[in-house]
């Protein structure tokens, strides 16, 4: 029966795990928070002893989490500055970004280039082709940010295998 109890507690823990490093790719998933769900979940299933992982540790994870997420807004808006964008253009991306979340994986990736482009259009008064070059921008800022959050992701991983496993 130990052993059953065991395993059903490294079974959620890397259920966690690598659930948030999906999530890094699917926005559905909150990735990021998996991960630092995972290192909690580790940390209360298997107790404070015999966990290995200090106090440290969460204070890492939680700062590598606001990052993440911080990534995750700002992206695509970074990328449209550097291709042009307005101030206006990059507030439609950020608004944008907000109300995708609303409307799932499409709305995630549709919201910040929709919000770029008609900011640009609607408030800054630019034309089509400025417009679109902005949009552009929103994309690739925003593939950007997805090579950082999983950078992040692996940072999270690698920090939280370190601490439990190798540092004590």
């Amino acid at each position: 029966m130990e052993i059953f109890i065991v395993a059903v507690k490294w079974f959620t823990v890397v259920t966690l795990m690598f659930g948030g490093l999906v999530g890094t790719f699917l926005p559905i998933l909150p990735g990021s928070f998996f991960i630092l769900m995972g290192a909690v979940a580790h940390y209360f299933l298997f107790g404070q002893n015999e966990s290995g992982l200090s106090w440290l540790s969460f204070v890492v994870l939680t700062l590598l989490f606001v990052a993440s997420i911080v990534v995750d807004w700002v992206s695509g808006a970074i990328g449209a500055k550097w291709f042009g964008a307005s101030k206006w253009g990059i507030g439609g991306a950020i608004l944008g970004g907000i109300v995708g979340i609303f409307f799932g994986f499409i709305g995630l990736i549709i919201g910040p280039l929709l919000g770029a482009f008609l900011f640009e259009m609607i408030f800054a008064k630019k034309q089509l082709n400025l417009a679109t070059k902005s949009t552009w921008g929103t994309l690739i800022g925003g593939g950007a940010g997805l090579v950082a959050k999983l950078m992040v992701s692996v940072a999270m991983i690698a920090y939280y295998i370190m601490d439990a496993f190798f540092v004590n």
